[in-house]
């Protein structure tokens, strides 16, 4: 039926936070709605009647009109009948069995072969009331069968039952069982049909393919459970917009397409019909970002969901299913690449770069088995002695077409893959064996630092990965320093604080990487078991010519040794910026001044002509 009847009629009112209403109180609420008002929906849904006798198919209709029925489509000449079928897409068929040319048998057979209308409810109206002929029609697919002359009241209780049911599995169907809205299935069923319209009525159609920012890390650090919360409410958001704006034409009777649908996962979109200009697609993405700007209230605490937006206009993003979803997808993922929280429209640039990104993501799934993957080593440089106290190691990817990819490339897809966690336990691995090779020949005080991603640091394996590479290389924990972001550790301040004391209770020293560019306050900094700050090279760049760079570097200092920290500098490149750190007492500092960071081999002889690491 009107697919979006079947929806009204178990789907309940909108919810207010992602705490409530509980799945339980969305059911109680759909029944509170009572059973005259659910059945009352059905009233709309089409029925179409095949007969050779328009004055049954009258009589019939007056009959259903009286009952509250008012969408009819009828057709004396069966041998119409399938076109029509095609073409209206009624809700249920009343149909006739002894016809001329095509009889109902044959209607009936060629409904049950056809994908389309496989399920269609078909209720039999025939003078045939033998046991043979029922069988026969059932044995088909038939849903009901009534004798004619057919009596009223039955006839409109069994068509109530049936359109029941029928909206009943069409909501399985067709609606995602978390959010209630129309699902990938239903979109594409209909989105011929929007095709369709457009071309007749020779308007563009936009479709806005909708994807959540970070939302795997929303739903690693809440949990499921608040994470289908924060779905369902942006499921909400979406319709109270789609519903409210003018943006949106319905398609007729397809007041459907006024709610947009789920894709799964984290993936909606909102289908606008017919827009005059590409402008109005823009218009709609720039309402539905700004509709995302509250907060969402989860277990108690806010929130904040991003939304990137891709969009495909039809036709000349594609005048084809397939093609128009896949091109709306590859706007989306240009749109989070861009920074999030914004809006791309597809075009043939954005393809190619997409196919570029795609054999790069296929190349680096493949590093870590072809062992293209390899450590380049910073020394860390005490400023006050000039010798090297310890490495930063760095991912690096000799990529053997390409060559050596930088980090900025091939860092962030290996975020967004998730193959950073593969990644980031082959890093410790080679680099405590590194360190442990280098402590053999001599270095025997020699420090490596590791840095953790946000979503390795998130996950439970991460001590056992810790474990087994220390054990596996057989370096002492007080010789691996863990380096974190302010922005990770801050993201679940509780959680963060477990997780380092259990880091701390290894051994291990911590560090805050790239410190003065997160969002950490003071009052929780100093509840982390921190050993050292490094302050960001943003600070260090400008640092003997800008006062203010100056007047931040001096405060970090201060501040990190009033909590017990040492402090390391990156990106120290003149001696007047070293000489600047030696005077507020800067313990260390990396950059080029003293070596850009190097092959294992090579950093060898960097250390050995400094001398002892002491």
């Amino acid at each position: 039926m009107k697919y979006e009847n079947a929806r009204q009629m178990t789907s309940p009112v909108d919810a207010q936070s992602v705490d409530s209403p509980t799945d339980e109180a969305l059911f109680d609420g759909a029944q509170a709605a009572g059973d005259g008002e659910r059945f009352a929906q059905l009233k709309h849904a089409t029925i179409m009647m095949v007969d050779d006798e328009p004055i049954m198919m009258d009589l019939v209709q007056t009959f259903l009109e009286d009952a509250g029925y008012s969408n009819f489509v009828t057709t004396d000449r069966s041998t119409e009948a399938m076109g029509l079928i095609a073409r209206e897409r009624p809700d249920v068929v009343l149909l006739d069995l002894m016809m001329p040319e095509v009889s109902g048998f044959d209607i009936l057979q060629s409904m049950r072969s056809d994908r389309a209308f496989e399920h269609v409810p078909v209720i039999v109206l025939t003078s045939s009331n033998d046991a043979e002929t029922k069988l026969k029609v059932l044995e088909l697919g038939a849903t009901d069968f009534l004798a004619k002359p057919v009596d009223p009241s039955e006839l409109s209780l069994r068509l109530r039952n049936t359109l029941a049911a029928k909206a009943y599995q069409d909501h399985l169907t067709y609606y995602d069982a978390l959010t209630e809205l129309p699902n990938r299935r239903m979109l594409l069923d209909r989105l011929s049909s929007v095709f369709a319209d457009a071309r007749r009525h020779r308007k563009a159609a936009a479709m806005l393919h909708i994807d959540l920012d970070r939302f795997k890390e929303i739903n690693d650090t809440l949990g499921p459970r608040e994470g289908d919360g924060v779905l369902k409410v942006v499921a909400q958001r979406l319709e109270q917009y789609v519903r409210s704006s003018d943006a949106i034409t319905s398609l007729g009777r397809e007041v459907s397409w006024r709610n947009p649908s789920r894709l799964g996962g984290d993936e909606f979109v909102v289908l606008l019909p017919q827009i005059h200009r590409v402008e109005d697609a823009a218009r709609a993405a720039r309402r539905i970002l700004a509709l995302m700007e509250k907060p969402f209230l989860v277990g108690g605490e806010e929130v904040f969901v991003t939304l990137s937006i891709g969009i495909a206009v039809f036709p000349n993003d594609g005048d084809e299913t397939d093609t128009l979803v896949k091109h709306a997808g590859i706007a989306t993922r240009y749109a989070k690449q861009q920074g999030r929280s914004t809006y791309r429209f597809y075009s043939n640039e954005i393809n190619a770069k997409s196919l570029g990104r795609l054999k790069l993501e296929n190349d680096l799934r493949r590093a870590l088995i072809n062992n293209e993957l390899l450590l380049y080593y910073q020394p860390k440089v005490d400023t006050r002695t000039g010798r090297v106290t310890g490495v930063e190691a760095l991912l690096r990817w000799s990529h053997p077409e390409f060559g050596m990819v930088p980090p900025e490339k091939f860092i962030p897809l290996a975020e967004e893959t998730g193959l950073i966690v593969p990644m980031g336990e082959w890093v410790l691995k080679e680099a405590c064996r590194q360190t442990r090779a280098w402590q053999s020949a001599g270095l025997d005080k020699l420090t490596v630092a590791v840095n953790v991603s946000s979503l390795q640091f998130r996950q439970r394996e991460l001590g056992s990965a810790i474990q087994g590479a220390l054990e596996g290389s057989g370096l002492d924990p007080r010789h691996l320093t863990l380096e974190l972001t302010e922005t990770m550790i801050m993201e679940n301040v509780k959680r963060s604080t477990d997780t380092l004391h259990r880091m701390k209770e290894m051994g291990l020293k911590l560090s805050i990487d790239d410190f003065g560019t997160g969002y950490s306050s003071l009052s929780y900094l100093k509840r982390f078991p921190l050993d050292e700050l490094k302050i960001d090279r943003s600070f260090i760049s400008d640092l003997d010519t800008d006062a203010d760079d100056a007047a931040i570097v001096t405060a970090i200092i201060a501040m990190g040794h009033s909590l017990g920290l040492s402090i390391v500098a990156e990106g120290v490149e003149t001696e007047p910026q070293l000489a600047f750190l030696k005077q507020r007492d800067c313990e260390g500092y990396q950059g080029y001044l003293f070596s850009k960071p190097v092959a294992a081999d090579n950093l060898s002889a960097v250390i050995r002509f400094e001398g002892d690491s002491g």
